[in-house]
Protein backbone atom coordinates (compact mmCIF):
# COMPACT_ATOMS: atom_id res chain seq x y z
CA UNK A 1 0.00 0.00 0.00
CA UNK A 2 1.21 3.42 -0.98
CA UNK A 3 0.61 5.98 1.47
CA UNK A 4 0.56 9.51 1.38
CA UNK A 5 1.31 11.75 5.08
CA UNK A 6 0.23 14.90 4.67
CA UNK A 7 2.53 16.62 7.78
CA UNK A 8 4.41 19.69 8.74
CA UNK A 9 5.67 18.43 11.71
CA UNK A 10 9.20 17.35 10.46
CA UNK A 11 9.45 14.95 13.65
CA UNK A 12 6.44 13.74 14.21
CA UNK A 13 6.32 12.64 10.36
CA UNK A 14 9.90 10.91 10.26
CA UNK A 15 8.50 9.28 12.95
CA UNK A 16 4.80 8.41 11.57
CA UNK A 17 6.98 7.19 8.37
CA UNK A 18 9.64 5.17 10.38
CA UNK A 19 6.47 3.32 11.74
CA UNK A 20 4.80 2.98 8.64
CA UNK A 21 7.89 1.51 6.27
CA UNK A 22 9.30 -0.75 8.87
CA UNK A 23 5.71 -2.19 8.19
CA UNK A 24 6.18 -2.28 4.46
CA UNK A 25 4.47 0.19 3.92
CA UNK A 26 5.64 3.08 0.92
CA UNK A 27 4.94 6.20 2.38
CA UNK A 28 5.31 9.85 0.76
CA UNK A 29 5.52 12.93 2.76
CA UNK A 30 4.14 16.21 1.97
CA UNK A 31 4.55 19.46 4.25
CA UNK A 32 1.95 21.42 2.92
CA UNK A 33 -1.30 21.32 0.43
CA UNK A 34 0.49 22.24 -2.46
CA UNK A 35 3.03 19.58 -2.37
CA UNK A 36 -0.21 17.15 -1.38
CA UNK A 37 -1.53 18.02 -4.13
CA UNK A 38 1.37 17.39 -6.48
CA UNK A 39 2.08 13.70 -5.18
CA UNK A 40 -1.57 12.74 -5.86
CA UNK A 41 -1.22 14.08 -9.50
CA UNK A 42 2.36 12.47 -9.88
CA UNK A 43 1.32 8.89 -7.36
CA UNK A 44 -1.89 6.33 -6.71
CA UNK A 45 -2.05 6.35 -2.87
CA UNK A 46 -4.38 3.95 -1.32
CA UNK A 47 -4.50 6.02 1.94
CA UNK A 48 -3.89 9.37 2.96
CA UNK A 49 -3.11 10.55 6.22
CA UNK A 50 -4.03 14.45 6.45
CA UNK A 51 -3.04 16.57 8.91
CA UNK A 52 -5.78 19.96 9.10
CA UNK A 53 -3.75 22.73 10.06
CA UNK A 54 -1.19 23.24 7.39
CA UNK A 55 1.06 26.21 6.58
CA UNK A 56 -1.18 26.80 3.20
CA UNK A 57 -4.42 26.59 4.95
CA UNK A 58 -6.71 23.79 6.23
CA UNK A 59 -5.90 20.12 5.19
CA UNK A 60 -9.88 19.64 4.55
CA UNK A 61 -9.58 21.57 1.44
CA UNK A 62 -7.37 18.73 -0.43
CA UNK A 63 -10.63 16.83 -0.40
CA UNK A 64 -11.41 18.76 -3.60
CA UNK A 65 -8.66 17.03 -5.68
CA UNK A 66 -9.78 13.19 -4.15
CA UNK A 67 -13.79 13.91 -5.10
CA UNK A 68 -13.85 12.21 -8.32
CA UNK A 69 -11.19 9.49 -8.38
CA UNK A 70 -12.11 6.13 -9.55
CA UNK A 71 -10.53 4.88 -6.75
CA UNK A 72 -10.71 7.70 -3.76
CA UNK A 73 -8.15 7.12 -1.10
CA UNK A 74 -8.58 5.76 2.38
CA UNK A 75 -8.66 9.34 4.37
CA UNK A 76 -7.80 9.31 7.83
CA UNK A 77 -7.62 13.06 9.75
CA UNK A 78 -4.89 13.40 11.96
CA UNK A 79 -4.76 16.62 13.83
CA UNK A 80 -4.55 18.14 17.64
CA UNK A 81 -8.25 19.82 17.15
CA UNK A 82 -10.02 17.78 19.55
CA UNK A 83 -13.71 19.41 19.55
CA UNK A 84 -16.65 17.81 18.46
CA UNK A 85 -17.42 20.00 15.48
CA UNK A 86 -13.91 19.59 14.18
CA UNK A 87 -14.36 15.79 14.63
CA UNK A 88 -17.66 16.01 12.69
CA UNK A 89 -16.85 18.80 9.82
CA UNK A 90 -13.99 16.04 8.94
CA UNK A 91 -16.71 13.19 8.66
CA UNK A 92 -18.69 15.48 6.58
CA UNK A 93 -16.21 16.43 4.29
CA UNK A 94 -15.52 12.84 3.36
CA UNK A 95 -12.40 11.38 6.01
CA UNK A 96 -12.73 7.50 6.50
CA UNK A 97 -11.74 8.39 10.22
CA UNK A 98 -10.39 10.59 12.73
CA UNK A 99 -7.37 10.62 14.96
CA UNK A 100 -6.75 13.41 17.87
CA UNK A 101 -2.89 14.22 18.20
CA UNK A 102 -0.83 12.53 19.92
CA UNK A 103 -1.62 9.14 18.99
CA UNK A 104 -0.04 5.57 18.80
CA UNK A 105 1.24 4.41 15.25
CA UNK A 106 -0.74 1.48 16.13
CA UNK A 107 -3.49 2.61 17.00
CA UNK A 108 -3.36 4.89 13.60
CA UNK A 109 -2.11 1.56 11.74
CA UNK A 110 -5.19 -0.52 13.33
CA UNK A 111 -7.31 2.29 12.04
CA UNK A 112 -5.86 2.31 9.08
CA UNK A 113 -6.79 -1.93 8.55
CA UNK A 114 -9.94 -1.50 9.95
CA UNK A 115 -10.99 1.15 7.14
CA UNK A 116 -9.55 -0.63 4.27
CA UNK A 117 -11.05 -4.01 5.42
CA UNK A 118 -14.37 -2.14 5.38
CA UNK A 119 -13.90 -0.60 2.18
CA UNK A 120 -12.53 -4.15 0.71
CA UNK A 121 -14.34 -6.16 -1.79
CA UNK A 122 -12.82 -9.11 0.14
CA UNK A 123 -15.00 -11.33 2.79
CA UNK A 124 -12.46 -11.01 6.01
CA UNK A 125 -9.50 -10.45 6.60
CA UNK A 126 -7.62 -13.50 5.53
CA UNK A 127 -7.47 -14.60 1.95
CA UNK A 128 -6.52 -18.63 1.30
CA UNK A 129 -4.64 -19.51 -1.99
CA UNK A 130 -4.64 -23.43 -2.25
CA UNK A 131 -2.20 -24.38 0.48
CA UNK A 132 -1.39 -19.98 0.94
CA UNK A 133 -3.06 -18.60 3.79
CA UNK A 134 -2.71 -14.68 3.81
CA UNK A 135 -3.80 -12.49 7.05
CA UNK A 136 -3.93 -9.12 6.44
CA UNK A 137 -4.92 -8.27 10.04
CA UNK A 138 -1.95 -9.31 11.03
CA UNK A 139 0.99 -9.15 8.22
CA UNK A 140 1.02 -13.20 8.15
CA UNK A 141 1.22 -15.54 5.52
CA UNK A 142 1.09 -19.71 5.88
CA UNK A 143 1.72 -22.46 3.59
CA UNK A 144 0.56 -25.72 4.61
CA UNK A 145 0.61 -24.20 7.86
CA UNK A 146 4.06 -23.02 8.39
CA UNK A 147 5.28 -18.82 8.67
CA UNK A 148 6.61 -17.97 5.39
CA UNK A 149 8.98 -15.25 5.84
CA UNK A 150 8.46 -12.60 3.52
CA UNK A 151 10.42 -9.14 3.10
CA UNK A 152 9.21 -5.76 3.30
CA UNK A 153 8.72 -5.07 -0.10
CA UNK A 154 7.67 -8.73 -0.72
CA UNK A 155 5.13 -8.29 1.67
CA UNK A 156 4.37 -4.72 0.14
CA UNK A 157 3.47 -6.31 -3.22
CA UNK A 158 1.54 -9.10 -1.83
CA UNK A 159 -0.72 -7.18 0.34
CA UNK A 160 -1.72 -4.56 -2.43
CA UNK A 161 -2.84 -7.47 -4.56
CA UNK A 162 -4.42 -9.70 -1.59
CA UNK A 163 -6.34 -6.37 -0.55
CA UNK A 164 -8.24 -6.56 -4.05
CA UNK A 165 -7.91 -10.77 -5.24
CA UNK A 166 -8.48 -11.42 -8.26
CA UNK A 167 -8.26 -8.10 -9.44
CA UNK A 168 -5.37 -7.48 -12.25
CA UNK A 169 -3.05 -5.08 -11.23
CA UNK A 170 -0.91 -3.00 -13.62
CA UNK A 171 3.01 -2.30 -13.42
CA UNK A 172 2.25 1.12 -13.13
CA UNK A 173 0.10 0.40 -9.54
CA UNK A 174 2.22 -2.07 -8.55
CA UNK A 175 5.44 -0.18 -8.57
CA UNK A 176 3.63 2.85 -6.91
CA UNK A 177 3.03 0.30 -3.68
CA UNK A 178 6.38 -0.55 -4.01
CA UNK A 179 8.27 2.69 -3.94
CA UNK A 180 8.31 6.18 -3.10
CA UNK A 181 9.80 9.17 -4.83
CA UNK A 182 12.84 9.25 -3.14
CA UNK A 183 13.46 5.55 -4.06
CA UNK A 184 15.47 4.16 -7.08
CA UNK A 185 14.26 1.26 -8.45
CA UNK A 186 15.78 -0.98 -11.54
CA UNK A 187 13.41 -1.30 -14.26
CA UNK A 188 13.10 -5.43 -13.72
CA UNK A 189 13.28 -5.36 -9.62
CA UNK A 190 8.79 -5.64 -10.19
CA UNK A 191 9.55 -9.19 -11.57
CA UNK A 192 12.68 -10.07 -9.06
CA UNK A 193 9.73 -9.39 -6.38
CA UNK A 194 6.96 -11.32 -8.44
CA UNK A 195 9.45 -14.47 -9.09
CA UNK A 196 10.49 -14.15 -4.77
CA UNK A 197 6.88 -14.57 -4.09
CA UNK A 198 6.11 -17.49 -6.91
CA UNK A 199 9.33 -19.02 -5.23
CA UNK A 200 7.85 -18.94 -1.84
CA UNK A 201 4.13 -19.14 -2.44
CA UNK A 202 3.88 -21.49 -5.40
CA UNK A 203 4.63 -20.19 -9.04
CA UNK A 204 1.09 -20.64 -9.89
CA UNK A 205 -0.38 -18.06 -7.60
CA UNK A 206 0.86 -15.18 -9.19
CA UNK A 207 -0.89 -15.29 -12.93
CA UNK A 208 1.04 -12.32 -15.73
CA UNK A 209 -1.11 -11.05 -18.06
CA UNK A 210 0.68 -10.25 -20.92
CA UNK A 211 0.06 -6.29 -21.60
CA UNK A 212 -2.02 -6.01 -18.83
CA UNK A 213 -0.41 -7.02 -15.16
CA UNK A 214 -0.39 -9.37 -12.65
CA UNK A 215 -3.05 -11.03 -10.59
CA UNK A 216 -3.62 -13.36 -7.83
CA UNK A 217 -5.20 -16.89 -8.91
CA UNK A 218 -7.63 -17.67 -5.82
CA UNK A 219 -7.30 -21.35 -6.77
CA UNK A 220 -3.67 -22.22 -6.85
CA UNK A 221 -2.11 -25.18 -6.70
CA UNK A 222 1.35 -25.29 -6.94
CA UNK A 223 2.40 -27.41 -9.52
CA UNK A 224 5.61 -29.65 -8.69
Amino acid sequence: MRILLVEDDTPLAEAVCGYLRAKAFTVDVAGDLASARTLLVAARHEAVLLDLHLPDGDGLSLFGSLRGKDDRPIVIVLTARDQVSDRIRGLDAGADDYLTKPYDPEELLARLRAVERRRSASAGTTLQLGDVLIDLAHDEVRKDGRAVELTQKEWALLRVMAARPGRIHTRDNLQDALYGFDDEADSNTLEVFVSRLRRKLGRDCIQTLRGLGYRLVLESKDAS
